[in-house]
């Protein structure tokens, strides 16, 4: 990589977790104005990265120079400090507090009495909004914001103290299309703007429109630098994951008998009664724009939602809101939110692979063995390719992608006769997705049933035999994919009609 002294550079940084390498003398510089996209495989040591940058992890060799002087950052505040601030993609807001509280919060104005001054506070939370072009109401929780909008509130308030340089970790990974391209053109004009940005996605497309330059990361090894004339998604693919991936092989499609059925299901969410079959062997996505009742649906199938109607595995009648028994009967939900929903972060990848089955590892009297679980943790690791290959690891050390191929995986153990997958992508680099996409493959060709959610249009036309369009709760259009369009989806996602 450059040696330029930068507003903020990285100097043959490398870091150790146990037995594994996670960066092995990693350089990189930033300049004012400029947006370096950093990519690499789940595990290829980009986290870890922009965490020395901003002084959540210490460096075991290598130094961070700001404005070319060496400093050794003390933690996140420390990086502020530095007008250095991270905004994770799982975002650090306070959801029940309001977007003016969330901007200034540790740093509100204070009269000469020690009491906050309302006045100031509301100024200059507006005055922090306008730097990124957001108007929302100032007294509204956090919590009744899009994903969009949440995103530049924290973006915001790292702006609004004092941030020169800002570390982006999947920042548009639950965004819609619409709000996707909203918060790239805040990126775009902060950039303009003189701040230095380091983003880190694996939505290559992101990169091709906004990146000024490209890191490869390969393994904790920086493998490449790709200039702006130089920047595509051949190059950044090949790059990453060291070959040019294969197309997928024709399939011979033969489906069976319908293993899941949907008969005039309602819910709050879903007014209008909903129809839908999915045979053996068969794929079907759920598209349409967030909010348009994709994820409850799988919630209500699954029992986790209240539901009327009926629901059938195999021609057997499922009970409303009761989770185990959908389970016992061959259903199995990967949920979207990995971290609060799909994963106990602080246990381990074994103890998290155990958890769907753990009755089938009891014992007599309910006594779990010792050493319970260990085989089929091992199997969820060897068949996913989870990387590093331990069991002993509390999972929330593991990267995103293999934190949802740990999510996948223990589903998968199960057996199940119908998979639920709600973003199955989410977060995960092209090389994972295509093993991920080429495992759904392989079930399905096996007679499993799949229903997916996915806001990825290429996911949705590459990986689904049919396509159900929703909008505001109800199906407004269901497509043969193979004679389908993008133009089409939208349509239908949006209320329109077909052409």
């Amino acid at each position: 990589m450059n040696r330029t002294i930068g507003l903020i550079e990285a100097r043959d940084l490398s870091k150790r977790f146990g037995g594994v390498q996670a960066l092995d003398a990693v350089s990189l510089a930033v300049e004012p104005g400029q947006i370096i996209a950093v990519i690499g495989e789940n595990g290829a040591g980009k986290s870890t990265l922009v965490k020395i940058l901003c002084g959540v992890y210490h460096p075991d060799c290598g130094e961070v120079r700001i404005a070319g002087k060496s400093i050794r950052l003390q933690g996140p505040a420390d990086a502020l400090a530095h007008g250095i601030a991270r905004i994770p993609q799982e975002l650090e807001l306070c959801d029940t507090m309001t977007v003016a509280q969330n901007l200034l919060l540790g740093r509100e104005p204070i009269d000469r009495y020690g009491i906050i001054d309302e006045s100031s506070s509301r100024q200059q939370a507006r005055s922090a909004l306008e730097n990124v072009s957001l108007d929302v109401p100032l007294d509204v929780p956090v919590s009744q914001l899009g994903h969009g909008q949440r995103q530049l509130v924290a973006i915001a308030r790292a702006l609004d103290g004092n941030a020169t340089v800002l570390l982006l970790d999947e920042p548009t990974a639950t965004l819609s299309p619409t709000e996707t391209k909203v918060l790239l053109e805040r990126i775009v004009k902060l950039k303009e703007a003189g701040t230095a940005i380091v983003l880190i996605t694996h939505r290559l497309a992101e990169v091709e429109q906004v990146a000024s330059r490209v890191e490869v990361l390969r393994d904790g090894i920086h493998v490449a630098t790709l200039e702006k004339d130089e920047i595509s998604r051949k190059n950044m693919v090949h790059q990453m994951v060291g070959r040019d991936l294969e197309p997928p092989t024709a399939e011979n499609l033969t489906l069976g008998s319908t293993r899941l059925t949907i008969d005039a299901m309602t819910s709050e969410v879903h007014p209008d009664p909903i129809h839908l079959e999915v045979k053996a062997g068969e794929r079907i996505a759920l598209a349409g724009l967030v909010g348009a009742g994709r994820s409850e649906l799988l919630e209500a199938i699954f029992g986790l939602r209240h539901r009327n109607g009926t629901v059938r595995i195999d021609g057997d009648r499922l009970v409303p809101l009761h989770p185990a028994a959908a389970v016992e009967a061959g259903l199995a939900l990967i949920p979207e939110e990995r971290a609060t929903q799909g994963l106990a972060l602080q246990r381990t990848v074994a103890q998290n692979a155990m958890l769907p089955g753990l009755h089938r590892e009891a014992g007599w009297l309910g006594w779990l063995p010792s050493g319970a679980g260990e085989k089929t943790a091992h199997d969820v690791v060897n068949r996913l390719d989870v990387r590093p290959a331990r069991t002993d690891l509390p999972v929330g050390d593991l990267s995103g992608g293999n934190q949802q191929k740990v999510v996948i995986g223990k589903w998968l153990a199960l057996k199940p006769a119908v998979l639920l997958l709600d973003e199955p992508t989410r977060g995960v680099d092209v090389g994972a997705r295509e093993e991920i996409h080429q495992k759904l493959r392989t079930l399905s060709q096996q007679g499993v049933s799949i229903l997916f959610a996915s806001s990825e249009m290429e996911e949705v036309l590459s990986l689904s035999h049919k396509i159900v369009v929703m909008h505001e709760g109800k199906i407004t259009g269901i497509l043969t994919t193979s004679e389908s369009t993008e133009e089409q989806i939208l349509a239908l996602a949006t209320g329109g009609e077909l052409r």
